[in-house]
């Protein structure tokens, strides 16, 4: 799949937020995935601040020890944090020449092999409910280009997120966004967990998790603890864990079907 299509994939995928059964998880998940695959990043991460006055972050793309320990101080300085209270685009450049009110950041993102970072804000005109931190492993800076691509996805998803607290039930959604972080650990250790068990990728294992909650219409933190809880995804073999495919998204019944059931 081109570069383009993708990109224009992206943008239908955060418009699809008015579906009776969208998933907060699965969808900054997917958002996560989308800007490592299309932007010339290492790693992505979303930090949320929304509902609620504290950042927290509910989905990076890779969670390794090194990036948690990362974003466990994005929280509380750096890029993120800069590009949420701003509602702008932070984009210093080389992390070795970081302000120093990064201090801390700095160093524990240059220990993890990081040498660029930079932040584009979840935001809907003034408001800001958060950002998207962009880190790379070289010290250039991202292209000018694929930075307002990544603020164009953010702004898309920050409209997704809010039209669907808007237009679906508010405490629903309320709930999913206050539960993210745990529901991201949850995640996490089952995709550790089904990798070791099928020798496959935390990338496939992710995948396999994702499908099957679609499929059968079912929030992902709830496949994840299923398969947590009992070792396995109900009904799938596997033999089906294997890499993902270039397009990541099965096909979705309308909307409207869905509401109707």
């Amino acid at each position: 799949m081109s570069r383009e299509s993708k990109i224009t994939e992206t943008f239908v995928e955060l418009a699809d937020t008015f579906v009776a059964d969208f998933d907060v998880i699965d969808f900054l998940q997917q958002l996560t995935v989308r800007c490592c695959d299309i932007l010339d990043v290492t790693s992505v991460a979303v930090l949320l601040a929304y509902p609620g006055p504290q950042l927290y972050s509910p989905a990076p793309c890779d969670p390794s020890p090194a990036l948690s320990k990362v974003l466990d101080l994005a929280l509380c300085e750096g890029p993120a944090l800069d590009a949420y209270r701003a509602a702008d685009i932070v984009a210093p450049g080389d992390l070795a020449h970081a302000p120093t009110t990064w201090r801390d950041f700095t160093t524990t993102a240059r220990e993890a092999g990081y040498a660029y970072a930079s932040a584009v804000p979840l935001r809907l005109r003034e408001e800001s409910i958060g950002s998207l931190l962009l880190l790379r492993a070289t010290d250039s800076p991202l292209q000018t280009g694929d930075l307002m691509l990544a603020q164009a996805f953010a702004d898309a998803a920050t409209i997704g997120l809010l039209h669907a607290r808007t237009l679906r039930d508010t405490e629903t959604v309320n709930d999913q966004l206050h539960t993210a972080l745990h529901s991201r650990i949850i995640i996490e250790q089952a995709k550790g967990f089904l990798a070791a068990q099928h020798n496959t990728s935390l990338d496939a294992a992710f995948h396999a998790m994702r499908s099957y909650a679609r499929s059968e219409r079912i929030l992902l933190t709830s496949v994840a603890q299923h398969v947590i809880d009992t070792g396995s995804i109900t009904e799938l073999d596997a033999g089906s864990i294997n890499e993902p495919p270039s397009r990541p998204r099965p096909p979705r019944r309308p909307a409207a079907d869905a509401a109707n059931e």
